[in-house]
């Protein structure tokens, strides 16, 4: 039971106070005159009861009892509101209870997924305000490897987008598989039968502001893919027209043409001499693969 302070024994008043605050911990220091000048064994100290509570019909709820001037308080929930009172028994036995004493811990610490959350909901403020917070890296990835300008170009977030790349973000960075955000962009929108031919009021399509020469590790172009994979015509088409070199060569010098007759594409391969594809065009091995039988004109070449 909690017994009226003397007179006598007002020395030995305390102020409970408020220190470092994070999402999870508050940290309580008080100080008192007898504490301050501690002589003889413990037995002659006062100590103090530390008690908490976090809602308000909730009884106080003792956390720490101990000779020392403060304590954290940890596995606290975010942004949270807690009061506590500090209790002080002398070595009489007497003892007061404090002024009780409010505090709130803070939120949560901004983080990669808040990041991710704000590009995936394509909320602009929220994603401006986590940037603008300086804690959270721009590039930060998800489980899957994929950066937040990978996400919000794939949900066709354009402000996001703009926002993130005004924030720094790395436009060329890959992901695990090797794959940049254009490449994720073409991939997806590939799955669900988004057409290569489709043009802008100008006559551009997807193609035309693609880099249609740009080449893999075995110099392999674009051109060259449609030749070996599918054939196409018709992209082949667009991708020459587009500007790609119809003549390029790989590390083993062969050709879009070359490609088109061992794979037995005969369409392919007169579109190809009609667009200006270079049949006597040697590879590494000294060889001309796509020598045309009729020199007289534009004709499908033989394999040999």
């Amino acid at each position: 039971m909690d017994h009226a302070v003397s007179s006598e024994e007002d020395k030995y008043s305390c102020l409970l106070s408020v220190g470092q605050v994070s999402h999870h911990s508050i940290e309580l220091i008080w100080t008192s005159e007898v504490n301050s000048r501690r002589t003889g064994p413990p037995s002659s100290w006062s100590y103090f009861t530390l008690e908490m509570k976090n809602q308000r019909k909730l009884p106080f709820k003792e956390i720490h009892k101990g000779f020392n001037r403060g304590f954290v308080v940890e596995n606290l929930k975010a942004k949270s509101s807690y009061t506590f009172r500090l209790k002080e028994t002398w070595p009489s036995g007497q003892e007061q209870c404090y002024p009780e004493i409010t505090a709130s811990t803070e939120a949560y610490p901004l983080n990669g997924r808040h990041l991710h959350s704000a590009v995936l909901k394509m909320q602009e403020e929220e994603l401006s305000r986590v940037l603008q917070s300086g804690k959270v890296e721009v590039d930060v990835p998800d489980r899957l490897d994929y950066t937040p300008l990978m996400m919000a170009t794939m949900k066709g977030f354009n402000r996001g987008v703009e926002i993130l790349v005004s924030h720094g973000a790395d436009v060329n960075r890959k992901n695990s598989s090797g794959k940049d955000r254009l490449m994720e962009v073409v991939k997806q929108l590939r799955g669900y039968e988004a057409s290569w031919s489709s043009q802008d009021r100008t006559g551009c399509s997807a193609l035309h502001w693609a880099a249609v020469d740009a080449r893999d590790n075995a110099s392999w172009t674009s051109l060259m893919m449609v030749c070996v994979v599918t054939g196409d015509v018709d992209v082949a088409s667009l991708l020459i027209s587009a500007g790609a070199d119809v003549n390029a060569q790989d590390t083993d010098g062969k050709t879009p043409l070359m490609v088109a007759v061992l794979k037995n594409h005969e369409q392919l391969v007169q579109m190809l001499l009609n667009k200006g594809a270079d049949s006597e065009i040697q590879n590494k091995g000294q060889v001309c693969p796509a020598r045309p039988s009729d020199s007289s004109g534009p004709s499908a070449p033989q394999v040999g």
